[in-house]
């Protein structure tokens, strides 16, 4: 039985909230037709999914005070901040995966924008079905946290080992079950997934892109969702909190894509945090980390990465 604080009219409301906000995001960074999504573009809209984010917060907050009380308000609020916070920031190495794609690829800018947006729509919906899934797990065997904590503990280790080693995207194996059983064509049709020709169904380059963004959206998902079960196992907090940082990724990347390089210490950043999510997890039979101290930790770390990043870059 999954245990969450929203009725059915929530989750409704919230899902068409989400179809509206995207159709409005589409329409904000480029309708339908090819375009480069400026910085100051990006930004904008990076401060707007941020502060719908805490206003989201905020209203659940008001709601559930009136209807069960300000400390379950209070608890609840604190567990959506500190998951989107945690899925905010995982995002981020989701943004480095994206240019190395990219680049490999050398798709030009103006497409970008059609990738991400199928990207982020694939993403809901994996998501949905795998934080259903995770809530569902979680509930029935609780044996499973301590799975999930080794889980990221290594995950976060590894990443530390190997965050100065550049991924081989040619070796990747959806890439290369792709191009075996499709026929692609060698160069870009502006930014169609595939064409015609001579009668014969070809694809483009820019749906083998689409595929890795879709399949390293997977792969983040597999970390940074038991990494929110360290905070919650309400799959409303939980589905929200991924949601509006998912909402928000095509903004982001776009405002990081031309400064990535001045983060590169962040990558140690998140390695930590979620090695301290994994300890969390862990112990948490025999320490209780209240989650207002987990939300300080994780700024902590994050924004000592991040100062650390442009102080050594800033000669550079």
């Amino acid at each position: 039985m999954l245990h969450s604080v929203a009725q059915p009219w929530m989750w409704v409301v919230f899902i068409g909230f989400v179809f509206a906000m995207l159709a409005v995001d589409v329409f904000a960074l480029g309708g339908s037709r090819a375009h480069k999504v400026s910085i100051r573009e990006a930004a904008v809209w990076s401060v707007i999914w941020v502060s719908l984010a805490l206003g989201f917060d905020a209203g659940l907050w008001f709601y559930l005070k009136q209807t069960a009380g300000a400390e379950i308000a209070t608890a609840k609020a604190m567990e959506f901040l500190t998951g989107y916070v945690i899925e905010k920031s995982l995002s981020v190495d989701n943004v480095f995966v994206f240019l190395l794609i990219f680049g490999h690829f050398s798709v030009p800018v103006q497409y970008q924008r059609k990738v991400l947006l199928y990207g982020v729509v694939g993403a809901i919906v994996m998501r949905i079905v795998m934080i259903l899934a995770g809530s569902w797990v979680v509930t029935q065997f609780a044996w499973v946290m301590y799975l999930f904590g080794l889980f990221l503990l290594i995950t976060g280790a590894r990443m530390l080992l190997s965050s100065n080693h550049e991924s081989d995207v040619d070796s990747n194996p959806v890439l290369k079950l792709a191009k075996k059983l499709l026929p692609f064509t060698n160069e870009f049709h502006a930014e169609k997934f595939s064409i015609k020709r001579d009668g014969k169904r070809f694809f483009t380059p820019l749906l083998l892109v689409l595929i890795l963004i879709e399949v390293s959206d997977v792969v983040f998902a597999v970390d940074s969702i038991p990494a929110i079960f360290a905070v919650t196992t309400d799959p409303f907090i939980v589905f929200t909190s991924n949601i509006f940082a998912i909402m928000g990724l095509r903004a982001l990347y776009f405002l990081l894509a031309d400064m990535a390089d001045r983060f590169h210490l962040l990558k140690f950043g998140l390695a930590f945090v979620l090695m301290f999510v994994g300890i969390k997890m862990l112990i948490v039979d025999w320490m209780h980390v209240p989650t207002d101290i987990s939300l300080i930790t994780i700024g902590v770390i994050l924004g000592t990465s991040i100062v650390a990043s442009l102080v050594s870059s800033r000669k550079s």
